[in-house]
């Protein structure tokens, strides 16, 4: 059984910490590896972003496989949440051995951080060491094969905006024909829109061949009006970052990973207009665990693990705005897309849109 989500990759762990009241809208997600670690690779395409450890998944560089992905909140400040991860693994072992003490080794932790500052009403309130502690912990405790990923406003998603409606956390993932598994997971928090502003249909789904009906055009000229003055309100939020991790349990080189980071980044361009901008931090890491081969016989085998890392990403953006929910609060006010422009309408071949884990 599958739950079209990231821990649909054997092993694979999610768990969030989510801040909010007293100052606070925000949070961290932590991917944890299976015992071991996993190959991970990074590709960071825009132009402001806030990152811990990427320089250590250089395919030139010595570190071979990492326990743990951290996703946070709290731009540059939030990547302190790592150092409760990095405790939390060096208290387990795990990490790189540097000696042949088992219990002296050096976890190595790659994080990247969403700006979020003062959407909770308080610039100072942002995730700490014992955030992400809190995250790793609740990833520890998903033990069940498959377990299900809270989305929408939680973890790093928690104060994420998208142009000017309220983000959050998306998964999606899927079993390739060779029997792989790929999935992704975003954090959707861009400077760029994710509705198409003819129709406000979500960019995400135009791509499912015009089989989504586009809102209303009442419907949509309401939305338009009520962004308008809630943009007036809230004034310029000018620095945003989205950010993924696509994990498969096929077996990578660290090359072939990070060509799979790289191409996955079309998934963020293909759901949100414009992208990796001076004022993003686009990051994308992936995972590879190992537990199935790629055909070696075949030099295009890897293609078909990165044309579903490119359309997961996508779709778990849209997954993101679809159970994000509203926020109106001291710091601002987003609305969710659900609130503007309602639940999906039914396709016209009787298909509903894919609801969380499946729940249509």
């Amino acid at each position: 059984m599958t739950v079209d989500a990231l821990t649909d990759v054997a092993g694979v762990r999610v768990g969030h910490a989510t801040r909010t009241g007293n100052g606070l809208l925000t949070g961290t997600t932590v991917v944890l590896a299976p015992e071991g670690g996993a190959v991970a690779a990074v590709d960071v395409r825009g132009g402001g972003p806030g990152t811990k450890e990427t320089d250590a998944l250089d395919p030139r560089n010595f570190v071979q496989r990492v326990e743990a992905l951290v996703l946070t909140g709290g731009s540059a400040y939030g990547l302190d949440a790592a150092s409760g991860v990095m405790a939390w693994l060096e208290e387990r072992g795990r990490g790189v051995r540097v000696d042949a003490d088992p219990a002296h080794v050096v976890p190595v932790v790659p994080a990247a951080c969403v700006f979020d500052l003062g959407r909770g009403g308080d610039f100072r309130a942002r995730p700490d060491a014992a955030t992400g502690r809190a995250a790793v912990e609740a990833a520890a405790a998903a033990t069940a094969p498959g377990a299900r990923v809270p989305e929408g406003c939680v973890g790093a998603g928690t104060g994420a905006v998208v142009g000017a409606v309220k983000g959050g956390v998306g998964t999606a993932s899927t079993v390739l024909d060779s029997g792989i598994t790929v999935a992704a997971l975003v954090v959707a928090n861009a400077a760029g829109s994710a509705l198409d502003p003819e129709t406000g249909t979500l960019y995400g789904e135009l791509l499912r061949g015009g089989r989504v009906r586009p809102p209303d055009p009442e419907v949509h000229a309401a939305a338009l009006r009520r962004l308008a003055g809630i943009a007036e309100r809230n004034g310029p939020q000018p620095l945003n970052t989205t950010l993924a991790v696509v994990a498969t349990d096929a077996e990578l080189s660290r090359a072939q990973a990070q060509k799979l980071a790289g191409t996955s980044h079309d998934g963020i361009a293909r759901a949100v207009r414009p992208v990796h901008l001076l004022n993003d931090g686009d990051t994308v890491f992936t995972l590879a665990t190992g537990a199935r081969p790629l055909d070696t016989g075949d030099p295009l085998a890897l293609n078909e693990i990165l044309a579903a890392g490119a359309d997961l990403v996508t779709r778990a953006i849209v997954r993101a705005l679809r159970t994000a929910e509203s926020v109106d609060g001291p710091g601002g006010v987003w609305p969710s897309y659900g609130e503007l422009y309602g639940r999906p309408h039914d396709e016209p071949d009787g298909e509903a849109w894919d609801a969380p884990n499946g729940e249509a």
